[in-house]
């Protein structure tokens, strides 16, 4: 049954840290970690049933700290990162790690549902991604598509390249990237582009957005006052390769070209309070989430700028060399951008949002009181956007 409903689960304590899990392709599955003081932390797997509309919970024990970030291995689906703080000699220290889940948490589990809430299992600790030199880990990203061997953490001013080994249980830099500059310089978020070979990566600090070549941990392009307050977060369209979406605490989400930077090709300007998060559509680029600390999830269809702005592809070429070598969109005029939908189930600041890996027009967003909310595109667009 499709229903549009969202469905709505309450974690029963505050968390920010909500990813998809990407190696999982059958199942729709989301990650949740936990921000508690008082309890220990707890990683929630949520999987959504869409046939019977519910949602299923398993917790695994997080006992590490309070997680700010989390991250799953494109590869194996036991296998996670998260960032989380840790109090050591009274100072609060943020670290990051590679984790797997316990092989029988599946089946431990379904029999009484209620048993892994009361009797949790443990995350194994496969390795630690911070030395005596980095530490501050502000979020780990995966290599997108990858083997699963590749990870990227972003640690106060240094953007650092690990190899993971022995099935995770060993990594080490292979490369680091420094921020140069004035003060107290700090990498916020950063996105692994998906693109050229997934040789470059994005990074937000402060109100700047700086490009980087993985291949010789060099600055390849810089926005320097990309928002008028701090740069929250960061998406490349999965279609274009130069496209990029940022979002931040002057309330805005824009839309870059990354060969040319001096402008945004888009603004949207729809939230009234920071916006944490925002997220291309894996399949649909004109399908961009946000997520804001006025409690609201916007759906929106920025199809002029998709990478099919007329209805159907066009490929990244056509569109920077003018119309005059596609005749059948001579004089059209793209498609309108528009907000699809506004969302309101949330009662606190929105932090995250995420596409599901395995269906397309599924998404979760996350709000600081615990509270995960799964929605549906809306089922006339989904139909425009596929016939």
């Amino acid at each position: 049954m499709e229903d549009d409903a969202p469905v709505i689960y309450g974690l029963e304590f505050q968390a920010r840290a909500l990813t998809a899990q990407t190696a999982e392709t059958d199942a729709i599955r989301f990650l949740v970690g936990t921000q508690s003081l008082k309890f220990d932390n707890q990683i929630h797997i949520i999987d959504f049933d869409d046939e019977n509309n519910i949602i299923n919970k398993n917790v695994l024990l997080h006992q590490a700290g309070e997680i700010w970030h989390i991250g799953a291995s494109p590869a194996d689906k036991a296998v996670l990162t998260t960032c989380y703080n840790k109090t050591s000699d009274s100072r609060v220290v943020s670290c990051a790690a590679v984790w797997r889940m316990p092989s029988d948490w599946e089946t431990g589990s379904r029999e009484s549902p209620d048993d892994s809430a009361h009797n949790p299992q443990t995350l194994e600790l496969l390795c630690h991604l911070d030395d005596s030199t980095h530490s501050n880990a502000a979020c780990v990203l995966w290599e997108p598509m990858g083997d699963g061997k590749r990870v990227i953490s972003l640690a106060d001013n240094h953007a650092l390249l690990w190899d993971l080994e022995e099935s995770s249980t060993q990594a080490t830099v292979s490369s680091t990237a420094t921020l140069e500059g004035k003060g107290q310089l700090r990498f916020t978020s950063g996105k692994w582009s998906p693109h050229h070979n997934c040789s470059q990566l994005a990074t937000a600090n402060d109100t700047a957005i700086r490009g980087w070549d993985l291949r010789t941990m060099r600055q390849i392009y810089c926005i320097e006052n990309a928002h008028g307050q701090l740069v929250r977060d960061l998406d490349f369209n999965p279609n274009r390769q130069y496209y990029l979406a940022s979002c931040g605490d002057d309330c805005k989400v824009k839309f870059w070209d990354v060969r040319n930077v001096q402008e945004p090709i888009k603004t949207l300007e729809e939230h009234s309070h920071w916006v944490w998060s925002v997220r291309y559509n894996h399949s649909h680029d004109q399908l961009v989430l946000t997520a804001s600390s006025d409690s609201r999830l916007i759906l929106s269809n920025m199809v002029s700028i998709s990478s099919e702005p007329f209805g159907h592809l066009v490929d990244d070429d056509e569109l920077s060399e003018g119309e005059d070598n596609n005749q059948e969109d001579k004089g059209k005029e793209p498609l309108k951008d528009s907000v699809v939908s506004t969302y309101e189930e949330h009662e606190d600041s929105v932090y995250a949002a995420e596409w599901s890996s395995a269906d397309p027009w599924l998404f979760a967003s996350l709000s600081y009181d615990g509270r995960l909310v799964i929605n549906r595109v809306p089922r006339a667009l989904k139909y425009r956007i596929l016939l």
